[in-house]
């Protein structure tokens, strides 16, 4: 499940734009037009219209640049995150009203009346559970973790196991549900231990893909206090699997994302896997 370091070139990117522009067999590379985006869709990978998550560097720790590439603390927002960010009042009541709207349409795609009474109030019903479920598109990294960083002379892993998570499967918009774990080895700074929880509630109130979320947990933590190392493992039950589909209840998968030593030492990460097997 883990991953080697990306050292593609982006998509978009001309890997030759520094080239002497007067080259004398015709203009620069710098000149071309760049190809569009690939949209890799099913995949894993987002469309254009949102940030994917970022392949993970170490060598990109202590530098200015950040793997969250958002100014507002939102981590990888989508095209229409910022909006509903900062609705006002007005606007909020609208979108929930037309989200309300659709449901009716659902309800009567499938051949149901939502005129029914225990229809009635069904559209307004889902269209606030929908808003709640997906409340991670408004909250801020920053005020999530806010001043909860504290230095701290602790070299050892700390480890917080069986965090509850829920969320929604971008592909069906069904539930997947199980348990993350999330460690890391402090560099001088520790985190408030129920920021670690926070943190994957944030990220799981998204509409995600596991192996997303996976990654997002982890380098939500690498950003903040920049440890020495970070690991997350995440089982769930996906109900994409069990109630429609292949119809395999029971099936459980694993994910993992593994940063900086962790990964690159052997002893430090078969120590974190042995400690949330110890149920």
């Amino acid at each position: 499940m883990q991953q080697d370091e990306d050292t593609s070139v982006p998509n978009g990117f001309d890997a030759h734009a520094h080239e002497d522009s007067s080259h004398p067999d015709g203009p620069s590379t710098s000149q071309r037009p760049l190809a569009a985006p690939r949209i890799r869709e099913g995949l894993g990978f987002r469309p254009p219209s949102g940030i994917s998550t970022p392949q993970y560097s170490s060598r990109a720790v202590g530098k200015a640049s950040s793997p969250l590439p958002d100014s507002n603390g939102l981590g990888w927002p989508a095209k229409s995150t910022h909006l509903r960010l900062n609705a006002t009042d007005d606007e909020r009541a609208e979108r929930e009203k037309r989200l309300s709207s659709a449901v009716r349409t659902i309800l009567e795609c499938i051949g149901e009346d939502p005129d029914r009474e225990g229809l009635l109030k069904t559209p307004d019903r889902y269209a606030k559970a929908l808003l709640w479920m997906t409340r991670g598109y408004e909250e801020r990294l920053a005020d999530i973790i806010n001043d909860a960083v504290f230095e701290e002379d602790h070299d050892e892993m700390v480890l917080v196991r069986d965090i509850d998570i829920s969320s929604l499967c971008e592909h069906h918009l069904v539930p997947f549900t199980g348990k993350i774990a999330i460690a890391y080895i402090p560099n001088k700074l520790v985190l408030g231990l129920s920021k670690l929880a926070r943190i994957a509630e944030v990220f799981s109130r998204r509409l995600q893909v596991q192996e997303r979320l996976t990654k997002q947990v982890a380098l939500a933590v690498q950003e903040a206090i920049h440890p020495r190392g970070v690991a997350v493992v995440m089982e769930a039950t996906h109900m994409c699997m069990t109630m429609r589909g292949v119809q395999k209840p029971g099936a459980v998968t694993v994910t993992s994302c593994m940063l900086g030593c962790f990964r690159t030492q052997q002893k430090t990460r078969e120590e974190f896997l042995t400690l949330i097997k110890g149920r």
